[in-house]
Parts: C-alpha cells; structure tokens; sequence
C-alpha cells in the first residue's frame, strides 16, 4: 500500500484500509503526520499523533481517519531551501551547517568569490 492510499482514505474516501493486518503494520505515520501538518484544519490532530508515537500504527490511522473531515487536501512537501554558496564555504572553512550560515552573513561578495576561486578544481562539474 503507497502513502496516496492512505491519505486519501483519511482525507477523501473516508475508506477503511485497515481489513488487512499486515498493511496496517505498514502505516508510514510519520509521513502522514507530516503531511496533515501541512492543513490548518488538521495540524492539531497530526500534533495529537505526534505526542502519543506509543500508540500502535492501527489506532492512529483509525484516529485520523475518524477525527478529520472529509476534505481534499493537498499540498506541496516542506522542503529545506538550499543556500547559495552554503556548500563551498562550508567545504572552505570546514564549517558546519550552522556555522557556515553564520559565515555567510558576515562575507561579502568579493570574499565568497575569492573561496570560489581557492576551491574550484577544474573539470568537468556534475
């Protein structure tokens, strides 16, 4: 069973999947509550979820799919955003995430071009 088979039963078709004990075993819930988290309507209940993980996969599919609305919901997966000039410096100076964000705060443009310069290798870039 993929992850759209289960969101659509909790948000759309209100069908119970749950006949077949092994697809339950299966029921990503921390996907499904990081979907949910996404819906104003619905954060609160992912959260609900998210507090009680010792509960058994069965019971928070069966706690979502009864305590949501019949609504669509879709949207787009959160993603990190990835920043400009993050890798090289961090590579530079042997920066970590953070510490190379906190770097680049700092550099000017004319800095960060001279840390492109110093790393570029040559080659063919992928």
């Amino acid at each position: 069973m993929e992850l759209k088979d289960w969101l659509n039963s909790i948000n759309m078709n209100k069908q119970d999947l749950s006949e077949d004990p092994e697809a339950c075993k299966k029921y990503p819930a921390y996907i499904v509550n990081r979907c949910m988290s996404g819906h104003i309507d619905a954060i609160l209940f992912a959260n609900e979820m998210n507090k009680n993980t010792h509960l058994n996969k069965d019971m928070q599919y069966h706690f979502m799919l009864h305590s949501l609305r019949k609504k669509k919901r879709f949207s787009p997966w959160l993603k990190q955003e990835k920043i400009a000039d993050l890798e090289v410096v961090k590579k530079y100076y042997g920066y970590s995430n953070e510490k190379a964000q906190q770097a680049l705060k700092i550099l000017s443009p004319e800095q960060i071009k001279f840390i492109h310069k110093k790393m570029d290798t040559g080659g063919i870039k992928k």
